[in-house]
């Protein structure tokens, strides 16, 4: 059953003001007390911390050395204390609650607006304005979006042997390397401080989300950053072990070469998002929380709904690309059970020449040797045969065959070493903006494109280049560059609302709320082969709602490895992707193509029409590659009516009968259940599938299982 909607902001105003934020059960305060506003704590089962108006349970600003719940630095100074309230405005809609604490520095002529959304889920969005009202610049060069203290814990109070050791676990994706995205474990929280780095200081390829779980008394607190440039996360625990008291406090940083940001007089500068929530409960309570919130607020413009998620298939540099092939896998995947053809990496090179796509990028127009009759010829054909047409770009790099990569050099920045970048179009200028967006625009005007795939395989180390500005400072242009990505994009979106906007960055290379605000869904790696392709598919979808997430069936090299039904059931659960199953000209493998069309036909009629809305089951979050047990993952309609669930045995997995126990079910009701493997229908109650569960039979690694459950 569907819990009402609950969302509000309690205001206490005195000489200490309290900020209660409420959303669901979830319950963060704030107080602004002796010029500093701090992070006063949380409780998740729904009580405001004056519960006991003589005995509040908030924080003591004496407990932590940085409590504040934001920090900010500009021109070498602190501004995280000496403020002034000016002003708290609250505003109501049916979905949500919106607030904008105004607050002014006493140290630097600056104010500050702290935003804060609420939605119903156990979510908040953050962000900060940051003003500078004085006549000078100003360099920013610290930025924690929400910071402070989460919780103080006693620690005798939940165990006969008090230890600090095991109180705490970070899960986070532990391997920021391209083709390794999405690797989620959990690690110990012992005392000291950690930092939890993406893209700056670290590799592009982590998701900058993350966990936090009290083992002792169930709270879990997580967060993503909706940001494409460097991330942090830093999690601090003080708990010396000669004292009961452990102290926990956390931050949500964006990193840079400083100065990060040059705010000039009478600037108004908008920081990146950060969604920050808390559940008295188990991970999948806090992920689903998570999609919640993020199909309801972060990417809600538009939802990822059936009319977005078709079955994508295409083709790209891994064959030869000619006008005859192209067509001939076009009628090949609309057998399959595509709906979008799309035309990846090549299209700009002459022939033969189709993997040196990256040194053709920028030029934009399709090869005159490879298509005579133009790419209209190969939308023409999609279109006749009932596909929608898609085509790859990557406008955020220029190839040394493009003309702006050698007349544009200031379209590139230079590294702190003087160094001019590679490939990297820095959008912070001006004149590249509108090439950009214009080259866009064109492309999808002049090629009848219907869906646009965007890469992205610029170096993390090229988009942190400095530059000099106008006030005769070198300034990071991380953030210039990305807000100018987001507004093109964003800009893209509205003037072409029924093109789908596909997200790649050499796979998951950029997967943040930030950039799938403009979006419909995500490549999350390019990685497709097994087993690690499903702990990719694992990790992607704990960070974003399924429907989301895209995988691959075919294609880059997945098939070399898991049998037919793993590979292609590990695309089922998510926005499906298919390549190829046989050369041009070869014969179909009829059994084969039985199978990719009997599950083709079952994502459209039984798994896309709730995929946007289901709930997820991760039954085995912290999976590895050579697991003895089956990797288990479920998906169910909110309405409890239908749902189905994947089970995968991983590389030297224990083979045979499988206890599968379903989680999306009603008690009361009962089921036709079907698995696939040897198609047999059969019923039980949702107790019986819920309690005892179903056993399965799956007799090698790297093979699988389908369950699909309907209510009769």
């Amino acid at each position: 059953m569907n819990k009402p909607k609950f969302f509000d902001i309690y205001y206490q105003p005195s000489d200490s003001p309290v900020f209660c934020y409420r959303s669901g059960n979830m319950v963060y305060e704030e107080r602004l007390t002796a010029g500093c506003l701090v992070g006063s704590g949380y409780n998740c089962a729904g009580y405001p911390l004056n519960i006991l108006s003589n005995f509040p349970t908030r924080l003591s600003n004496r407990d932590f050395t940085e409590p504040f719940a934001f920090n900010l630095e500009l021109d070498g100074q602190s501004i995280d204390y000496c403020l002034k309230f000016i002003d708290f405005i609250v505003e109501k809609s049916e979905n949500s609650i919106k607030s904008r604490l105004i607050l002014e520095s006493e140290i630097k002529p600056v104010r500050i607006q702290v935003c804060t959304q609420l939605d119903g889920t156990q979510v908040l969005e953050r962000h900060l304005i940051i003003e500078n009202h004085g006549e000078r610049p100003m360099n920013l060069s610290r930025l924690s979006l929400i910071s402070g203290g989460l919780e103080k814990t006693e620690i005798s109070r939940f165990s006969d042997n008090p230890s600090p050791d095991k109180l705490y676990s970070i899960g986070y994706f532990d391997n920021d390397q391209w083709g390794n995205e999405f690797s989620f474990k959990w690690h110990d929280i012992t005392n000291g401080s950690y930092n939890i780095d993406t893209r700056f200081n670290r590799d592009r390829f982590r998701h900058p989300l993350i966990f936090i779980k009290n083992n002792y008394n169930g709270k879990l607190w997580f967060a993503q950053t909706g940001w494409s440039g460097g991330c942090r996360f830093n999690i601090d625990l003080n708990a010396p072990k000669n004292r009961d008291e452990a102290y926990l406090s956390f931050k949500a940083e964006i990193t840079s070469h400083n100065p990060m940001y040059i705010l000039a007089p009478d600037e108004c500068f908008e920081t990146p998002k950060v969604h920050m929530g808390a559940v008295a409960g188990g991970f999948d309570d806090a992920v689903n929380e998570m999609h919640s919130h993020i199909r309801t607020t972060a990417l809600n413009n538009p939802c990822a709904d059936n009319s977005i998620n078709l079955i994508g298939g295409g083709m790209g540099a891994e064959h030869d690309m000619s006008v005859e092939t192209t067509k001939a896998f076009i009628l090949q995947l609309k057998e399959m059970g595509a709906e979008v053809f799309i035309i990846d990496a090549g299209w700009e090179c002459p022939p033969s020449k189709e993997t040196q796509w990256g040194r053709y990028n920028g030029i934009n127009r399709p090869n005159p040797e490879r298509y005579p009759n133009g790419i209209t010829e190969i939308a023409d054909f999609c279109h006749k045969n009932g596909l929608k047409f898609g085509l790859w770009v990557e406008i955020e790099s220029l190839g040394e065959k493009c003309e702006p990569y050698e007349t544009k050099l200031n379209w590139r920045s230079c590294n702190i070493f003087g160094e001019q970048t590679g490939q990297f179009l820095d959008l912070s200028v001006p004149e590249a903006y509108e090439w950009a967006e214009n080259e866009l625009a064109r492309i999808i005007r002049e090629y009848k494109v219907d869906l646009l795939r965007v890469d992205y395989n610029t170096s993390h180390r090229d988009y942190f280049a400095v530059r000099n500005t106008g006030f005769g400072v070198k300034e990071c242009v991380s953030i210039r560059h990305f807000n100018a990505v987001y507004k093109m994009y964003r800009s893209l979106k509205k003037k072409f609302p029924d093109v789908i906007f596909e997200n790649c960055a050499g796979g998951g290379g950029r997967t943040d709320l930030g950039i799938m605000e403009s979006f419909h869904h995500t490549w999350v790696s390019d990685n497709q082969c097994a087993p690690l392709s499903l702990v990719i598919t694992n990790g992607a979808t704990i960070a974003l709602p399924p429907e989301r997430v895209d995988r691959l069936f075919a294609g880059m090299d997945c098939h070399q490895f898991g049998s037919l039904d793993l590979q292609l059931r590990n695309t089922m659960l998510t926005h499906m992707s298919l390549n190829v199953i046989t050369p041009a000209g070869a014969v179909f493998n009829r059994a084969q193509l039985e199978f990719v069309k009997h599950s083709t036909d079952i994502y459209k009629n039984f798994i896309r029409p709730f995929l946007h809305k289901a709930k997820i089951y991760h039954r085995t979050p912290e999976i590895s590659v050579d697991s003895n047990e089956p990797y288990i993952l479920e998906i169910a309609s909110p309405e409890t009516d239908k749902g189905a669930v994947g089970v995968f045995t991983m590389a030297k997995a224990n083979t045979g009968q499988h206890k599968v126990k379903i989680k999306g079910v009603d008690l009361g009701k009962s089921y036709n259940v079907t698995l696939d493997n040897c198609r047999a229908t059969f019923k039980a109650t949702g107790k019986e599938l819920f309690m005892d569960g179903i056993a399965v039979d799956i007799l090698s690694p790297l093979a699988s299982e389908l369950i699909l459950y309907e209510e009769i």
